[in-house]
């Protein structure tokens, strides 16, 4: 997966999360629909704690590099194609 792409799913599913948060706030749900927003929700959160996760060991592994802290360009793997 790309930088690019993980960026862009990160925010579209932070975007899609506060959107369901607003529907569920507003009350107009039925019960069925916000259980369903809820557990789309939770979901949607497990998603970006995983993104987040992934961007924190790749910024740790930049700064701890060889046991020195220094930045590094960070190389994507290439995608099997």
């Amino acid at each position: 997966m790309t930088k690019k792409k993980t960026a862009v799913d990160f925010e579209q599913s932070l975007q899609t999360l506060e959107q369901l948060v607003e529907s569920m706030e507003s009350g107009d749900l039925t019960l069925e629909k916000s259980l369903q927003a809820f557990e789309r929700g939770i979901k949607l959160t497990q998603e970006c704690q995983q993104a987040l996760q992934e961007a924190e060991q790749k910024v740790a592994i930049l700064l701890n590099q060889n046991g020195e802290e220094q930045l590094a360009p960070f190389q994507e793997p290439s995608d099997p194609e």
